[in-house]
């Protein structure tokens, strides 16, 4: 089995199954494993022991979503290059958009960036 840790993890998901089973108390088991009390908190409260993405679920963007359908349609019925595209979003439309705002936009709305 491949385990894929965080680069600056302190623990693995057995030591950290261990933590969770312990009865033993939080700043004890902070000293075994040489990790601070926090850290043994969180993965007493936890069920699962893998590490979770710290990408963020939901990328900021300046489109709304009714901005985010204009730029789809336009997509779809001219087939703009994404460049093009960007033009005209920012001309007529939001000036404020970005390349790669509209690059994660599309395929979000099944289109092909």
């Amino acid at each position: 089995m491949i385990v894929r840790l965080h680069k600056l993890a302190r623990t693995t998901p057995a030591i950290r199954a261990e933590i969770a089973a312990s009865n033993e108390s939080i700043q004890t088991l902070a000293d075994r494993y040489g990790v601070s009390p926090m850290t043994v908190f969180k993965w007493k409260h936890r069920t699962s022991f893998e590490d979770r993405p710290h990408t963020p679920h939901r990328l900021p963007t300046t489109l709304t979503a009714a901005q985010e359908i204009i730029a789809v349609e336009l997509r779809k019925t001219l087939w703009l290059s994404l460049d093009d595209l960007l033009a005209v979003m920012r001309e007529f439309v939001n000036p404020q958009v970005s390349r790669s705002g509209l690059d994660r936009c599309l395929p979000r709305h099944g289109v092909r960036a």
